[in-house]
């Protein structure tokens, strides 16, 4: 199974950061977002040396520092968007694959329980997400890709969801398995064959689509999804602002954890 990132895009809401390298690459608590990714799908046990990269804004900067990287070219990256984006490498995507955003900071714990679970299509879920919208003042809690669930089985997935009826929020990580990713592409062609050029989902023409778009599509055509969770071990760094936040909202990860432990009964951890 591949690793894929998805890191097309340069990412203007961090201004003067990404003038000469995409948004991948600033550095957050000490290090680029990239390595921050890598580490983590280490924690999965997907070799660095299969990882797909799927570039644009800045490619050669990410060629001169990760030779080792295949790397798919999104020749279209300022016209389109993160689903689009993914389907470039189609090629590596029928064995099954984990995609991850390349601007978020997550725990590996993540990937390692995606990699585990059973199911073919598998979802990284926040479910300490709303803490990091308290602060974030250039973004609302209706920008969240939202996540509504029954448990592991995931019900619907879109940004519209109110905030109390949420589960947690889509960390932009997911696992599909062959089977998974077969129903995937099956889905895909079938929506490219009929939104082509049109308005697809809330608003957003198919070129413009999010991956949630899509993924929602097939909830509401009966495919079957399921989560897994972190209380609290994410980051999105999307603006200057999140940058300022990020050493923060690293470091009350345990907390939030540790809350949510207890509130669900468990011996809170000692030491």
């Amino acid at each position: 199974m591949r690793a894929v990132i998805i890191g097309a895009g340069r990412g203007r809401r961090l201004e003067h950061r990404t003038e000469a390298i995409p948004k991948t690459l600033v550095e957050v608590m000490g290090r680029p977002i990239l390595e921050w990714v890598l580490e983590a799908l280490a924690a999965g046990r997907l070799r660095r040396e299969e990882l797909v990269f799927i570039s644009g804004y800045g490619e050669a900067v990410l060629r001169a520092r990760y030779p080792d990287f295949t790397y798919v070219r999104n020749p279209d990256w300022e016209h389109n968007n993160i689903l689009l984006s993914l389907l470039c490498a189609r090629a590596y995507l029928g064995e099954g694959f984990v995609s991850t955003y390349s601007d978020i900071i997550y725990e590996g714990a993540v990937v390692e329980a995606l990699v585990k679970s059973p199911y073919d299509i598998v979802l990284g879920c926040d479910t300490a997400w709303r803490r990091r919208y308290e602060r974030r003042s250039h973004h609302p809690e209706t920008d969240a890709e939202k996540v509504r669930a029954e448990g592991e089985r995931v019900l619907e997935l879109s940004r519209r969801i109110p905030s109390e009826a949420a589960s947690g929020e889509f960390i932009g990580v997911m696992k599909l398995s062959p089977r998974g990713a077969a129903s995937f592409l099956d889905a895909f062609d079938a929506v490219k064959k009929e939104f082509q050029g049109r308005v697809f989902r809330e608003g957003r023409t198919f070129e413009k689509a999010y991956l949630i778009d899509l993924l929602q599509h097939m909830l509401e055509a009966g495919v079957r999804m399921h989560r897994v969770d972190t209380d609290g071990g994410y980051l999105e760094i999307d603006t200057l602002e999140d940058l300022g936040h990020a050493p923060a909202w690293w470091e009350s990860r345990r907390g939030v954890s540790e809350r949510q432990s207890f509130a669900r009964g468990e011996e809170a951890p000692r030491g």
